[in-house]
């Protein structure tokens, strides 16, 4: 498609992106709006140093790529270069999204009658406490192709969309926020949701109404599936990441392959081709995705890599190079990262249960050898029952000792699409997922 400089490496990637946003706040549409981009970036390498460019003349890439060249150094033994040497030259075309399901075909005012009706349903304006509500709709629509001078030709799509209805209720001067968001990869997806949002409405408003504050201490927790996936994807996700070892001797050291690194119910893994929020068949870089077991039967079994650190460390790529849009430069990301379902029974986990708290909801999460999550919705755990609903500012930890800590891992797992993951400056969608489990100990404050 385009005449690559000889003895240089190059590739392009071409992206076209259609979002769309609607907001309302008690009432009030504050945000309405609809936009569309295509733009490509340009990498040319001569195995010393990159040569960047972005542009949204898609006619003119071809003399984007002969500036950048002419600003390179020729290598003929460029191919040798190990870098070079590890990309993928894949050929493929993997449109899921151009049929009746491309959200670009849902009419702007369908998607804004859904969130009304929404509100319309579940708001109560009678209950005192309710100071603020609000709806909203997101989605997305992207297609990118990527060609490189190895003969790499890739189209690939994704796409998502997003609903939510929050609440806010104050009580005794002290404010709850809570209510329900969904992400799906297609618009029908999104209907029909008008009870599971009142029963979550009336779950926040019955914390407002009723919840202490928590005795700081340590306390054996049992996280719902959405919270193991906040834990899975902060404090042990961003650790896999391998950029972060290439200038940190002390984690390699600590993070060897084939160490036991937590209890033998503990499986983790990525993959990108799942149909979720972040499916990533080929990377930014060119790269098929793999399906990457991280933790086996709690030994470390895997790391995600972009060519660059799988040649660093001497490991093979995953599929995990990726770049927030074409604005930016791709670095090593999750896509769906889970830790898989085990054997143990959600409810007998609180009924073995002597005395506890319940994590049921998350507002986010931090971290790599220490991690913390902001609970929104926790309960005490009493003699086996849950009891009443309970404040706490943060639930920490350490990583090493809370993977050895978790003792069961429930059947119910669950995969979220309602992950973005940050880093760097760069923001991309991503899953993550999980079951209950129970861990021996966590400190709550």
């Amino acid at each position: 498609m385009y005449q690559f400089p000889k003895d240089l490496y190059t590739d392009v990637r071409i992206e076209e992106s259609a979002h769309s946003t609607f907001f309302v706040k008690n009432g009030d549409v504050e945000s309405d709006s609809a936009t569309s981009e295509t733009g490509a970036i340009i990498r040319v390498y001569d195995g010393t140093m990159w040569y960047t460019g972005t542009t949204n003349d898609i006619a003119g890439i071809q003399k984007e790529i002969d500036n950048l060249a002419s600003l390179a150094t020729p290598n003929p033994d460029i191919l040798n270069d190990p870098v070079v040497a590890a990309f993928e030259a894949n050929k493929d075309t993997v449109l899921l999204y151009e049929g009746d399901n491309d959200l670009r075909k849902v009419p702007r005012e369908q998607s804004k009658a859904l969130i009304l009706s929404y509100l319309e349903e579940c708001v109560d304006k009678s209950i005192p406490e309710l100071k603020i509500y609000t709806g909203m709709y997101n989605s997305r629509h992207v297609k990118k192709q990527f060609y490189s001078s190895k003969g790499a030709a890739i189209l690939q799509d994704m796409q998502a969309c997003g609903m939510g209805i929050f609440f806010c209720f104050t009580v005794n001067n002290i404010t709850t926020e809570g209510g329900k968001y969904y992400q799906k990869l297609s618009f029908d997806r999104l209907t029909g949701r008008t009870a599971e949002i009142i029963t979550e409405r009336d779950r926040y408003l019955d914390y407002a109404r009723n919840a202490v504050d928590v005795v700081p201490g340590d306390y054996t927790c049992i996280l719902a599936p959405t919270v193991t996936a906040m834990f899975t994807h902060e404090s042990f996700g961003h650790k896999s990441e391998a950029d972060f070892m290439l200038n940190d001797k002390t984690l390699r050291d600590e993070w060897v392959m084939g160490k036991k690194v937590g209890n033998d119910k503990i499986t983790i893994r990525d993959v990108g081709n799942l149909p979720n929020n972040g499916y990533v068949p080929y990377d930014d870089e060119g790269t098929k995705a793999r399906g990457i077991s991280l933790i086996e039967n709690g030994v470390l079994t895997g790391r995600l890599h972009d060519a660059k650190s799988a040649v660093a460390l001497e490991e093979s790529l995953t599929g995990n190079s990726r770049a927030q849009s074409y604005l930016h430069t791709p670095i090593v990301r999750m896509t769906n990262t889970y830790m898989e379902g085990g054997t143990d029974d959600p409810e007998e986990m609180i009924e073995e249960t002597k005395d506890g708290i319940y994590v049921y909801q998350v507002n986010y999460g931090t971290g790599m050898s220490t991690f913390t999550m902001q609970p929104s919705l926790c309960y005490r755990i009493r003699d086996g029952k849950l009891c009443e609903p309970i404040r706490a500012n943060v639930v920490t930890g350490n990583v090493f000792k809370t993977l050895f800590d978790i003792d069961a891992v429930g059947t119910d797992f669950e995969l979220f699409n309602t992950f973005s993951c940050g880093k760097n400056g760069q923001s991309v969608p991503v899953s993550a997922g999980g079951p209950t489990i129970r861990v021996k100990t966590l400190t709550v404050n």
